[in-house]
Order: C-alpha cells, then sequence, then structure tokens
C-alpha cells in the first residue's frame, strides 16, 4: 500500500497563494515499484463532479494541467522524499473545493484524466478563496 496524506489548505482571498503538499508513504514491498509513477491533484467542489487540477510524470520532466489553472498553479514532486506539491497563485472563488492527491500504478501521465490507472487516493485537504 502507498498512504497519501494531503496538508496545506486554507482560507485565501481572492488572488491569494496556497501551496499544498501530499506525502506519499509507501510500505516496505511498494516503495522500488511504485515511488516514480504517476501522480496529479483533482478537486471536487460542492454540487459539482470531481476534476483533474495537475498531473506529474516520472522524474517530473512532464506536466499536465486542466485549462482554467493553466499559469496559476505549478505542479511538481520531490522524489527523494516522495512529496508532491501544487502551487496556486492568483485564486479564484471558483477555485474553492476539495483537493485530494492521487498516485497511479503507471510511469506515465498522458491518460490521467481518465482516474482508470489510480490506485491511491488521499482524503483530501480542503480550499476556499473567499471574495
Amino acid at each position: 500500500q502507498v498512504q497519501l496524506v494531503e496538508s496545506g489548505g486554507g482560507s485565501v482571498e481572492t488572488g491569494g497563494s496556497l501551496t499544498l503538499a501530499c506525502a506519499a508513504t509507501p510500505s516496505p514491498s511498494y516503495r522500488y515499484r511504485y515511488d516514480h509513477t504517476c501522480m496529479a491533484w483533482f478537486r471536487q467542489a460542492p454540487g459539482k463532479e470531481r476534476e483533474g487540477v495537475a498531473a506529474i510524470g516520472f522524474g517530473g520532466v512532464s506536466t499536465y494541467y486542466v485549462e482554467s489553472v493553466k499559469g496559476r498553479f505549478t505542479i511538481s514532486r520531490d522524489n527523494t522524499k516522495n512529496l508532491l506539491s501544487l502551487h496556486m497563485s492568483g485564486l479564484k472563488p471558483e477555485d474553492t473545493a476539495m483537493y485530494f492527491c492521487a498516485k497511479y500504478q503507471q510511469y506515465g501521465c498522458n491518460d490521467w484524466m481518465s482516474t482508470g490507472g489510480i490506485a491511491w487516493w488521499g482524503r483530501g485537504t480542503q480550499v476556499t478563496v473567499s471574495s
């Protein structure tokens, strides 16, 4: 198993910034096989379906973003610490949601929004943007 724990959520005003973190802790038998697989952030607001926000592939070279956050959010990873981050700036009220960390079985992120390859989810961290 791989345990995912999100942190960094909070309440900010429109235009503010937040940085989310997701710590991945694999059990010994999973440590080497899944350390570098695709990881992503999803979010879900009240009354809306879950949507993909950003994803990052093996080595952190390839990144993917939903159109609405391009230029405002930056996803990164530190594999030496099994840490995934999402820096969010220029926040808008429509960014308000629960943000979830996800880890995939495969290395590539080309079809990350399909969620079919996701093996583990975090429990989420709340982001609230007020106007």
